[in-house]
C-alpha cells in the first residue's frame, strides 16, 4: 500500500536504531546477555530492558531491530528478501511497517514508499518517497524527516566491521561462519549528501556512535545525549 508520511512527529526527536555493535556499548548491555543473544540462546528481546531509555521516544527500528521490543513506533526495511523469514512476526508487530522494497507494493499491512530515482542520495523532500542511499538505515532518515523530525539520533550506524562483529546480533549468520563485511564503502557514499540536505532543511543529525566510520555528523555518546535532553 503506497504511503505518504504524515507529520506525526512534527518538530520532535526521532531515534533510528540500526544494527551496528556500538548499540551494545552505548547501552552498556551486560556481556552475559550479549553472549546469550549472539549465541541465539536468548531472543533479541533480552536487550529490551537495557534500552528502556528509548521506550518513550519516537523510534524507527531498522530490519531485525523489531525483534527487540513492541515499543518501537516504526520498522523500516528496504530489502524484499527480509520478508522471506520475517513476514509472520513482522505482521503482528504493533509498529508501523514501512518499506521501499518493490515486492511490498501490494502488501496491505506494509506502508510502501518509492525510491526517488532522481535523488538516489540525500534526503527526499517528497513525503511518499525515500532517497535510498544504498542502505535501509540511511533511507529511513528520509522517513524521519517526512514525519517532521527536527533532531535525529542515529544508533548502531557503525558502518564498519569491528573484530568479527558487524551487528549487535547474529541473526544473519550461520553458526561457525565468520561475518562477511558488508559493502560499507558503498553505504557510506550517501551520508555527505544527507548531511548537506539536513542542513538545508534545518534538521540536526547526531551519530550516537563515537567510533562510527561516518564522518558527516556530530558524534556523541549516549551519556552526552542524556545530559542535555
Amino acid at each position: 500500500m503506497k504511503w505518504s508520511v504524515p507529520k506525526i512527529w512534527n518538530g520532535g526527536d526521532v531515534w533510528i536504531l540500526g544494527g551496528g555493535p556500538s548499540v551494545i556499548e552505548q547501552f552498556e548491555i551486560p556481556a552475559d546477555v550479549v553472549q546469550s543473544v549472539t549465541s541465539k540462546l536468548s531472543p533479541p528481546s533480552s536487550y529490551s530492558e537495557h534500552l528502556s531509555f528509548l521506550h518513550d521516544k519516537h523510534v524507527i527500528g531498522i530490519n531485525i531491530a523489531y525483534l527487540i521490543g513492541d515499543w518501537m513506533d516504526m520498522i523500516f526495511f528496504g530489502d524484499g528478501s527480509f520478508l522471506d523469514e520475517h513476514a509472520k512476526l513482522l505482521r503482528v508487530h504493533p509498529a508501523i511497517k514501512v518499506s521501499s522494497a518493490p515486492v511490498t507494493d501490494r502488501i496491505e499491512w506494509i506502508k510502501y514508499m518509492l525510491r526517488e530515482r532522481s535523488k538516489p542520495r540525500g534526503i527526499s523532500t517528497r513525503p511518499d518517497m525515500v532517497a535510498w542511499n544504498q542502505n535501509s538505515g540511511a533511507a529511513a532518515i528520509s522517513v524521519a524527516v517526512h514525519a517532521g523530525a527536527k533532531r535525529i539520533f542515529l544508533l548502531g550506524f557503525d558502518m564498519k566491521l569491528k573484530a568479527d562483529a558487524q551487528h549487535w546480533h547474529s541473526e544473519y549468520r550461520t553458526a561457525g561462519v565468520k561475518a562477511r563485511a558488508l559493502p560499507f564503502n558503498r553505504h557510506l557514499q550517501g551520508f555527505p549528501f544527507i548531511a548537506a540536505d539536513a542542513k538545508r532543511l534545518g534538521v540536526e543529525i547526531f551519530n550516537v556512535c563515537p567510533e562510527s566510520a561516518i564522518p558527516d555528523f556530530k558524534k556523541v555518546t549516549l551519556k552526552e545525549v542524556k545530559s542535555w535532553l
